[in-house]
């Protein structure tokens, strides 16, 4: 099979910008469009995206699965003389297992000996229990799943094959997609196997969907449907810069909007899968969210590109080394914090036992570099509620929010409580949200930025001041461990 190259491309833009240059324009459309020069341009491209399919099709595949999914019956509430008695185990518990049937894509990206591996989507094969894999010349494979990761909604299966001709994908570098570069999608699009559809890379750095929580996409114009889900986006060169994973459509079907995960994204996740059957994501123990332009102004952060450590968990090597609640991320490792979701990705890619070096502005003022010992990401330190400290987010009192809150006394200064979280700290002091915080152990703060910086000098006990009603009470004690 001929081999792609740039040398293709390269001629093929070139006699396009001559046919552009040089066209007559006095010529009729009609000449223009029959003309030897203008076919050979038109050819050259057909040539090019031809070859790209040829070489990739063969290392694109159908994903079948097969889930077995619970059925809870909803006349098992109402006594059985009414319909018999139930005739066996399952319908004696109220429920039912049956199985669903479901189909993707995906693409062959690695061969150890006789073992191929897939890549394709969680959503596609993580919660398979039978898996088929169909090549472009219609053999089937038995296929096993190697590891599946829901936050980056990314699944790795293989198969055996004995035969050696069958290709490997090549991956290309995700880093240097641009917008208006032309791609092309493959897979098996509302069932129809081996499908190419083309187009132009509309946007890069996307966020959004409901899958996954690593939010990182390149958006395309390419035509994606359901069933193109773990395919691969590919560039003119014949190489992988995208897993195809979601699409933005009110009806469905393909409305221009569709979405992949940058292979850059990946290719770490296909080690770790093939090596332990799991991505092991770093973790500093920071709950981040995004602040608006008056937050920010509050905060003393205004016009700066980061991201605003809400919370921190109490034993995290975050806690433990120096980074506070209300301290704005700005920089990782030498690199600047541009968003959440970037930084949420580059501390999830940070070696378990490293160190990490963050450098945080506090109450307006650049702090010192704080290295940080990364621990492994597990569902047990994320979901320790009770140590997520404050356990609300301080949100600016402005003249909004007291006429929202019907607080008439324009004297008074403080913030008010946001997003209070069960089992936390906040929730064991019985603060609520709309509570207003005038003061942090009896110091009176009059804004977030005030608030934050009390705050990060309490380092074993501390009590609020809550303005209501027209007085304020004092909270409880509680001890920071």
């Amino acid at each position: 099979m001929k081999k792609i190259t740039k040398k293709i491309l390269i001629i093929s833009l070139a006699a396009l910008l001559t046919a552009s240059l040089f066209a007559d324009p006095s010529a009729s459309r009609r000449a223009q469009v029959n003309s030897k020069e203008a076919l050979s341009v038109v050819e050259a491209l057909q040539t090019t995206f031809r070859n790209v399919s040829a070489e990739m099709l063969p290392a694109v595949v159908e994903v079948d699965v097969t889930e077995t999914k619970t059925y809870t019956n909803p006349m098992r509430s109402i006594p059985f003389f009414f319909f018999g008695e139930p005739d066996d185990e399952d319908s004696d518990k109220g429920t039912k297992e049956y199985e669903s049937k479901g189909l993707g894509s995906g693409v062959i990206v690695r061969r150890d000996g006789n073992t191929l591996y897939v890549l394709t989507n969680n959503h596609v094969a993580g919660g398979a229990t039978k898996i088929s894999i169909k090549l472009n010349d219609e053999r089937e494979f038995e296929g096993k799943l190697v590891g599946a990761d829901e936050r980056i909604d990314i699944a790795l299966v293989s198969f055996e094959s004995t035969d050696k001709s069958i290709p490997v994908a090549p991956l290309g570098n995700s880093d240097d997609v641009m917008p208006g570069d032309i791609c092309m999608a493959f897979g098996a699009p509302l069932g129809y196997r081996q499908s190419v559809t083309q187009g132009i890379v509309s946007a890069v750095g996307r966020d959004g969907s409901g899958i996954g929580s690593i939010s990182d996409f390149i958006q395309t114009d390419t035509a994606i449907n359901q069933g193109n889900s773990g395919g691969p986006l590919v560039n003119i060169y014949g190489e992988v810069i995208g897993i195809n994973t979601w699409i933005a459509s009110r009806s469905g079907g393909s409305n221009g909007l569709g979405f992949a995960i940058p292979i850059n994204n990946v290719k770490k996740a296909i080690d770790s899968f093939i090596s332990g059957g799991k991505i092991k994501y770093g973790w500093v123990g920071v709950s981040l969210t995004e602040v608006n332009p008056d937050f920010k102004k509050e905060l003393g952060v205004e016009g700066i590109e980061g991201a605003f450590a809400a919370e921190v968990f109490t034993g995290s090597p975050a806690f433990k080394c120096g980074i506070k609640p209300g301290d704005f991320i700005i920089e990782l490792n030498g690199k600047p914090v541009k968003s959440v979701n970037q930084l949420v990705r580059d501390v999830g890619n940070l070696q378990v036992g490293t160190t990490a070096r963050f450098v945080v502005i506090r109450g307006g003022v650049k702090q010192p570099a704080i290295n940080v010992k990364i621990e492994e990401r597990t569902d047990e330190v994320v979901n320790a509620n009770n140590k997520l400290w404050p356990g609300f987010i301080a949100s600016p009192l402005t003249d909004d929010a007291k006429k929202r809150l019907e607080i008439d006394d324009k004297k008074v200064k403080g913030i008010v409580v946001t997003n209070v979280q069960a089992k936390t700290p906040a929730a064991t002091l019985r603060l609520q949200n709309g509570d207003v915080i005038t003061a942090v152990n009896g110091k009176s703060v009059r804004d977030v930025k005030e608030f934050y910086n009390e705050l990060a000098k309490a380092d074993k006990t501390v009590n609020f001041d809550v303005y209501s009603n027209g007085g304020t009470l004092t909270t409880g004690t509680f001890k920071i461990r």
